[in-house]
């Protein structure tokens, strides 16, 4: 009965298309003339299985490739992470991870490939949330890049990951493919690594706050050496001990270290602000959850979850490829390789032109949409009404 309770309750979010599915808009849009009711949604994801789960990441990869080939660019940056998909109540496939808020509660753990160019979602690697990051990870990788190389002969493929992708194993397999790529490296659990950056006395400036060096070192059960940027700043840590006097708060200062592990041949300066730059992908997971409903568990199997997440990984790009087909670039490759397009996101889109309060009519049996005269609404829409017929 718990169990039943709680998917009741999450119904409510599927039950959301009860207010509109009379509306012509999206009748119109969806070329349907009516929607399907909660219960056949609902049975159509409980139908579902792991072809439906190929043809939907067939798709999406599909998309994602076309897009960039278009674009002609010779480099392709793919990020790896995963991303917790919590749910209260037993589903298909989920465990009991770690989670310091509430303890004992269900997840999925799915780990994402995300272009840096496109900021789109190239495929996703279902987990149970009681595994490692690097869980099934050198395996997904390896198909993701290969994809890429044999859908775009020639072109550059670049990886970066963080920490919990440092093996030798993930690290060795992407030399082989001839990939470049940075990962973040776990120095402090590495005591002969840790020893050398305590003990190194001379840094280079990296930049007016940071210090670094290079060596070539591999820790000890790893068959090469390998390069290796450790970079340095100085930070203040607030004493949180009790002190006398009000008359000032005392400081501690010290350095917060980290290390790059990189194949790449350019300057330290340029590897590290190409590091960097993959923390585009917690805005990409943000924007997912909390306005694809990416983080909403649906029903009780894996494969119907595992749609629903497609679903919304799908929309999410073609949200981006909306504005990719209707605006023109804005950026050039940067060290950072951020998004080529000021993306805006699907929820001010939403705000902007969807949300809006409007009235059909039907003179002569033909469905017309007035809406108040706003200059900015009427360019926007027909702008890309226009963008949308030229691309067809």
């Amino acid at each position: 009965m718990g169990v039943q309770a709680a998917f009741s309750r999450a119904a409510l979010q599927l039950r959301d298309s009860r207010y509109y599915r009379d509306d012509p808009m999206v009748h119109r849009v969806l070329g349907v003339r009516r929607l399907p009711d909660v219960a056949t949604v609902s049975r159509a994801l409980a139908a579902a299985d792991g072809d439906n789960v190929a043809e939907l990441r067939h798709l999406c990869r599909q998309l994602v490739v076309e897009r960039l080939g278009a674009l002609g660019q010779r480099r392709v940056t793919l990020d790896f992470d995963g991303s917790v998909i919590r749910t209260g109540r037993w589903a298909e496939g989920t465990a009991v991870g770690y989670n310091r808020a509430k303890k004992g509660q269900r997840s999925y753990y799915p780990l994402f490939c995300t272009v840096a160019q496109t900021g789109q979602v190239f495929d996703i690697h279902h987990r149970p949330g009681n595994v490692h990051d690097s869980n099934g990870a050198e395996a997904f990788i390896a198909a993701c890049v290969e994809h890429w190389q044999q859908a775009l002969p020639g072109i550059q493929v670049e990886v970066r990951m963080d920490s919990a992708f440092f093996s030798d194993a993930i690290l060795s397999c992407l030399d082989r493919l001839g990939v470049e790529f940075t990962v973040s490296v776990p120095f402090e659990r590495l005591a002969a690594l840790k020893t050398l950056v305590e003990g190194r006395r001379h840094w280079r400036n990296l930049d007016a706050e940071h210090g670094y060096f290079e060596l070539r070192w591999k820790p000890k059960s790893w068959p090469s050496r390998h390069r290796f940027i450790i970079v340095r700043n100085c930070v203040a840590i607030r004493d949180k001990a009790p002190v006398q006097l009000d008359l000032f708060v005392p400081f501690i200062y010290g350095y917060e270290c980290k290390v790059v592990m990189t194949n790449k041949t350019i300057r330290a300066r340029e590897v590290v602000r190409f590091h960097n730059g993959r923390g585009a992908q917690e805005g990409v997971f943000a924007e997912l959850k909390s306005q694809g409903q990416l983080d909403y568990v649906p029903t009780q199997t894996l494969a119907g979850n595992q749609v629903f997440m497609l679903s919304a990984v799908l929309a999410h790009n073609l949200n981006r490829e909306l504005q990719m087909t209707a605006r023109s670039q804005t950026r050039t490759t940067t060290t950072q390789r951020s998004p080529l397009w000021e993306f805006e996101q699907l929820e001010t889109l939403r705000r902007k032109l969807v949300q809006r309060a409007g009235r059909f009519t039907q003179p002569q049996g033909r469905s017309i949409l007035t809406m108040s005269a706003n200059p900015a609404v009427q360019d926007e829409l027909l702008h890309y009404r226009a963008a949308l017929e030229k691309a067809a």
